[in-house]
C-alpha cells in the first residue's frame, strides 16, 4: 500500500494534476497544503486560480516552511496531506531571512514526520536537475540542494512518479491500478 510519494517533473508537466487525482482518489479527506507566497501579482492570479480549481470540501492550508508540523497535525489514516510543492518549499527554506531555522533542519523535520506518516502524503516537486549546472551560485545551491531533497525523500517514500508532458512514470514502487 502507498503511504508516502513524491511526484516529480518540469513546470507544467501535469504533476500537480496527477497529485491531486491520485489523493482524490484515495477516498480519504484531503489537506491541501499550499507552500506558495504571494510576493507579486502574478503568483496571486497563480494562487486564485489553484484555489478555485480544487474541489471545496478539501481543506486548504497555507505554509511556506514548516511542513513538518503539518504532517504531524494530520498523521491520521483517514487524511491525505498533498503538498504542492517542495521546489517553492525549498525556496522559502534557503532565501528567505524571516524563518528562524537553518535549511538543514527543515528537511531533517520533514524526513522524520515521513518515516513516522500514518496520513497519506503525497508531495510534489519540479525536477530541476537535468539541464546544464547554472552560472550563478545562488542557482547552483538550489539545484543542488532540490537534488539532494529529492534523493533523501525518494529513498524512504513508498512510490517515485515522474511526469513529462502528462504522462506518468512510475520509477519506484507500485503501478497505479
Amino acid at each position: 500500500m502507498v503511504t508516502t510519494e513524491l511526484v516529480l517533473g518540469g513546470a507544467r508537466s501535469g504533476k500537480s494534476r496527477l497529485a491531486e487525482q491520485l489523493a482524490m482518489a484515495s477516498g480519504l479527506k484531503v489537506v491541501y497544503v499550499a507552500t506558495a507566497t504571494a510576493d507579486d501579482d502574478e503568483m496571486a492570479e497563480r494562487i486564485q486560480r489553484h484555489q478555485q480549481d480544487r474541489p471545496a470540501e478539501w481543506l486548504l492550508v497555507e505554509e511556506p516552511v514548516d511542513l513538518a508540523r503539518v504532517i504531524r497535525t494530520y498523521n491520521k489514516p483517514e487524511y491525505c496531506v498533498l503538498i504542492d510543492c517542495l521546489t517553492l518549499w525549498l525556496t522559502n527554506c534557503l532565501f528567505n531571512d524571516d524563518f528562524p531555522q537553518p535549511w538543514a533542519e527543515y528537511k531533517s523535520e520533514l524526513l522524520v514526520a515521513l518515516a513516522g506518516a500514518q496520513c497519506r502524503v503525497i508531495m510534489v516537486s519540479n525536477e530541476v536537475g537535468q539541464g546544464i549546472v547554472p552560472l550563478g551560485q545562488v542557482s547552483r545551491q538550489f539545484v543542488d540542494q532540490s537534488g539532494w531533497l529529492h534523493q533523501a525523500i525518494a529513498q524512504q517514500v513508498d512510490r517515485v512518479t515522474f511526469v513529462t508532458a502528462g504522462l506518468s512514470q512510475v520509477l519506484k514502487g507500485p503501478a497505479f491500478a
